[in-house]
């Protein structure tokens, strides 16, 4: 039986052209080796699967190449690149920080930096996972690396720089390398699959690249698993059981349930995970996810590497559902409840509330939509007369009393003649008592209205049923305009008015 050897080792970048979006980090060590400006320590951080302890390799074999080329890349061919890519180099030596972080080991290291490289230009020790040395193996390796012999050279690597004494990372150059993006990814599984002649459809290819979370050699390794089905054709099926990825369906289905208000669904979703044996946990991140792409539709992005080209046209059918303030909801919701998955014993009931709250929050109503409706409101031309805004909340209160309210007598009264009432009185009877004065009351305009065309002076008394009320006619005086009405009453009317419709608008809609 042959040995196996795994995509990712098979495939490791061997030159700097190969390495994936770290172009300003390679540039940097090109002119470095170009200008003879070669520092004594290089520390690489980033997270895991972006090249670091590729980049450092490659920079070890460039530097001890005897024949370097002109674009400063290595040649691959020499004695010196082949020991290194095998790791059978004598002057190369990587360490693993973890199995050898001890004061012990790195006081062996530095007894070995006294000796010349055995073939090489420098002898070149490559530390992975540094951050895992002690701070006693810390300051062991201090003074050697600030100091070093002059043919020697340390290339750290490390996924947590900030565990890393400041005395260290103060005597080396940081490269800090970035996540490998998911069009690059795609391209690289691509050119793999092309060499080993294995097609794979497009929602295959980006359901891998978007689980790798921007690491190529998870990529890699997750392409090497669904290889193992042995098919020459890939598709989108082959991937998800492979790698147990919940089916999209799902979360579309959660769309139609949402817009029909079926409840349903939510109860038939957490069945169907339950006897696939899915991890909730993996099945509430894709669901964010997915409300994640649909957010972005909205908000109008045009090319999203995650959504395939066949996908493209039911995400957006599935954005017309939402709107963008029930995006931001849903993901809110789902983000403060997916922390707590882990201490709900009930997992299946807690995925079942969850999907219910989704499904129901199509009616939920939003304090910025109230403020919209109340600007756009007032921002609306209101007809001069509002007659018929009062005479509708006149309608839930009784008639007003006939009594009326004292008008204010002006600055210079102009004198009157005193007005005369004679009361027929059929039998006599007792005096009758005028109607108590009110308190005055906030009217509405109408009532104003009439209020301001009453005479200035009037005796109200009441009658009885045969008694008549005879008042001397006052001297014909010529018809006077309405006076106008109070322009600050008016206002605070029409703001009342609006708040009402609002919070009535509001009160209908949860119903």
């Amino acid at each position: 039986m042959s040995h196996y050897q795994s995509l990712a080792r098979k495939f490791r970048p061997q030159t700097f052209g190969d390495v994936c979006e770290q172009e300003a980090i390679i540039k940097t060590l090109k002119s470095a080796i170009e200008l003879n400006r070669v520092s004594h320590a290089y520390i690489f951080t980033g997270s895991r699967g972006t090249g670091k302890t590729t980049l450092a390799r490659i920079f070890a074999k460039a530097l001890n190449c005897s024949n370097l080329k002109e674009n400063q890349e290595p040649c691959n061919e020499c004695s010196s690149c082949k020991e290194i890519s095998s790791s059978s180099s004598l002057d190369v030596i990587e360490i693993d920080g973890a199995s050898n972080r001890g004061i012990d080991d790195i006081r062996k290291l530095n007894e070995t930096t006294m000796y010349t490289p055995s073939s090489s230009p420098y002898r070149i020790y490559i530390i992975d996972e540094v951050h895992m040395l002690t701070k006693e193996a810390f300051n062991a390796l201090l003074k050697t690396l600030e100091e070093p012999p002059k043919n020697v050279k340390f290339f750290f690597a490390t996924t947590e720089p900030h565990k890393v004494l400041p005395t260290i990372m103060s005597r080396t150059q940081r490269f800090d390398l970035k996540r490998i993006s998911i069009p690059n990814i795609i391209v690289k599984l691509q050119k793999i699959l092309t060499k080993l002649s294995i097609t794979i459809e497009e929602d295959a290819l980006n359901a891998l690249a978007q689980s790798a979370e921007g690491s190529l050699r998870d990529a890699e390794s997750l392409l090497d698993q669904v290889l193992c089905t042995d098919k020459k054709h890939i598709l989108y099926e082959d991937v998800a059981k492979s790698l147990g990825f919940c089916n999209k369906e799902a979360f579309f289905q959660l769309d139609g349930a949402f817009h029909n208000q079926d409840l349903k669904v939510a109860f038939s979703l957490s069945k169907q995970l339950f006897e696939e044996g899915k991890d909730y946990g993996y099945f509430l991140n894709m669901l964010l996810d997915h409300y994640k792409k649909i957010l972005q539709i909205k908000l109008g992005a045009k090319n999203i590497h995650e959504i395939s080209n066949s996908d493209r046209k039911r995400y957006e059918e599935s954005a017309s559902v939402y709107t963008t303030n029930q995006c931001l909801y849903i993901l809110e919701y789902l983000m403060k409840w997916i922390q707590t998955l882990n201490q709900v014993e009930l997992k299946p009931a807690f995925v079942e509330m969850i999907l219910l709250h989704i499904i129901r929050s199509r009616s939920q109503v939003f304090a910025n939509e109230l403020v919209e409706r109340l600007e756009a409101l007032q921002k609306t031309p209101q007809e001069p007369p509002m007659e018929k805004a009062a005479a509708a909340f006149q309608v839930a209160t009784p008639p007003m009393s006939s009594a009326k309210e004292p008008k204010p007598e002006a600055t210079n009264p102009v004198p009157q003649e005193p007005v005369v009432q004679e009361i027929k009185e059929d039998p006599p009877r007792a005096a009758v008592e005028p109607a108590p004065i009110e308190t005055p009351q906030p009217v509405e305009p109408e009532a104003v209205k009439l209020a301001s065309q009453q005479p200035a002076a009037q005796n109200v008394v009441e009658e009885s049923p045969k008694a008549t009320v005879e008042t001397v006619p006052e001297q014909a005086a010529a018809p006077s305009e309405p006076r106008p009405r109070d322009p600050i009453k008016l206002q605070e009317y029409e703001t009342m008015l609006r708040f009402a419709s609002v919070e009535l608008n509001g009160i209908i809609k949860k119903r």
